[in-house]
């Protein structure tokens, strides 16, 4: 059977090792010839990176809270493709949702797309209770269909042939690889999860270590068995799909074709990293041309851009860099000031404001809004958010519900705007200030809140639509460009 081949790395929390085990098994995959389309289940950036970085191609994030159940099915139908595999990583543990009942949990995912699912079990100081806790996930729900585990941070040969047996015979799954407590780590840590692909100076390296050790220590061939052997996709749900696809792909009429395509400029380097690929796809589809760009790099001219797309990061790794780049700052807010269109989130915010404070050292950034922001050795933000528009602003209208997500280290030290620059109110998360969020200048929106553009459908639309205007009035005053 091969129509889309597809299996859920998951785990019964998180740290349990499930995304090494997920990069390796893609990379040995890969090494065996097999297409690998890699899939996050979460908000999470950073170990979609790595899973991109281990496939080849962008990895696309699965999130039921920020987008709804259909656009979800669709996107993994439309990125997915019958002559390739697909690996989903959950995040935290299976069942574990907002709520009682397991919403936006990895195994409602995996009932939503009809996927199987493996364990990344870590082992460290158990035996055969290991094998009660499998049987209860196995029985928990039992329209999740878990069809196999993997012992991770194995002691010896004797822990796992009692994991093994254990395992194997209350729980009537396989156990389809064992991997020992690896003594060189590949993948260090920072904040809340893995260091990003562009800050590990041995990515490739690391990628190459974790298809050495899925070929040593994991069945790679039955966990191929595993996704080949998924049950199909029901009719309905590619007939959904289909519906779908020309609102997630194909570029709408263009108003004028006689006249060139806006550019938004995407600034894309080690300091502002976080994009979720759907959304780059957006804006192209609603008539955008992209143009990459870096804030660190000033070896170039500032290129001609209708509008401006900072993403989330981490621009304080690289404070001293960014307030190097006098010119690039200058050119940021002089164009802020002559109504360039500006779409900011998190890390973007960040440069956006007037200085970044580290170690008490302060790093000028662009100051376009008026905020000085410094930083907490815990998270000041982390979780889902639900935002209400309250007042008027370039993208959204009053009275829009925004569904997204804040991770941030970051504090507000000093803030020099009005509440009416805020625009949001959050029902959910900490937002920039006292339950806030939503900074307005011109035609600049600042915030906190990542959001997905299968999520939010006339966010492109909108940024496409101002850049366009830009663009327009550019070309009647004789260009505002730089």
């Amino acid at each position: 059977k091969m129509e889309f081949p597809r299996l859920v790395m998951a785990a019964l929390r998180g740290g349990s090792g499930k995304t090494l085990l997920s990069i390796g098994i893609i990379a040995a995959w890969k090494k065996h010839g097999k297409t690998v389309i890699a899939f996050k289940k979460g908000p999470d950036y950073i170990d979609a990176g790595w899973l991109a970085l281990a496939t080849g191609r962008p990895c696309f994030n699965l999130d039921t809270f920020m987008a709804p159940d259909d656009g979800v099915r669709a996107s993994f139908l439309i990125h997915a493709h019958p002559q390739s595999v697909a690996l989903i990583e959950g995040n935290r543990g299976l069942y574990d949702g907002l709520d009682a009942a397991g919403t936006t949990s990895t195994a409602e995912l995996a009932k939503l797309i009809n996927a199987p699912v493996v364990l990344c079990l870590d082992c460290t100081k158990t035996t055969r209770t290991m094998a009660a806790v499998v049987l209860g996930c196995l029985h928990f729900d039992p329209d999740v269909r878990i069809k196999g585990a993997i012992l991770n941070r194995v002691a010896g040969s004797r822990h796992e042939q009692i994991l093994r047996q254990s395992i194997e015979h209350y729980c009537g799954i396989p156990v389809l690889g064992t991997v020992p407590k690896l003594k060189k780590e590949n993948f260090p840590e920072r904040h809340m999860g893995l260091v990003p692909t562009p800050e590990h100076e041995g990515a490739g390296e690391a990628i190459d270590a974790a298809a050495q050790m899925a070929a040593r220590y994991l069945n790679i061939e039955a966990l191929f068995r595993v996704a080949v052997e998924a049950e199909a996709v029901s009719e309905v749900q590619k007939k959904r799909a289909e519906i779908q696809r020309p609102l997630l792909f194909q570029s709408r009429p263009e108003p004028d074709r006689d006249k060139p395509k806006p550019r938004i400029g995407i600034v894309k380097d080690s300091a502002f990293q976080f994009y979720y690929p759907e959304n780059i796809e957006a804006l192209i589809s609603a008539g955008a041309q992209t143009v990459f760009l870096s804030l660190l790099d000033d070896r170039r001219p500032f290129p001609p851009v209708d509008a401006l797309y900072i993403g989330g990061g981490f621009p304080e790794t690289h404070a001293e860099r960014l307030a190097a780049n006098t010119r690039f700052k200058e050119a940021v807010k002089s164009l802020a000031e002559k109504g360039l269109p500006v779409y900011a989130e998190c890390g973007g915010l960040m440069y956006l404001g007037k200085a970044l404070v580290l170690r008490e050292t302060s790093y000028p950034m662009a100051g376009v809004l008026p905020v000085v922001f410094g930083f907490s050795k815990k998270p000041q933000g982390h979780g889902y958010t639900l935002a209400v528009v309250e007042k008027k602003n370039p993208y959204f209208p009053v009275g829009t519900q925004l569904r997204g997500h804040e991770f941030h280290y970051s504090k507000v030290l000093e803030w020099g705007g009005k509440n009416q620059d805020l625009a949001f109110t959050m029902e959910r998360g900490v937002g920039f200030l006292s339950k806030k969020d939503g900074l307005c200048y011109k035609n600049v929106l600042a915030t906190y809140t990542h959001i997905h553009a299968l999520g939010t459908p006339g966010w492109a639309e909108a940024l496409v639509h101002r850049a366009r205007s830009f663009q327009n009035a550019s070309s009647q005053n004789g260009g505002m460009h730089l």
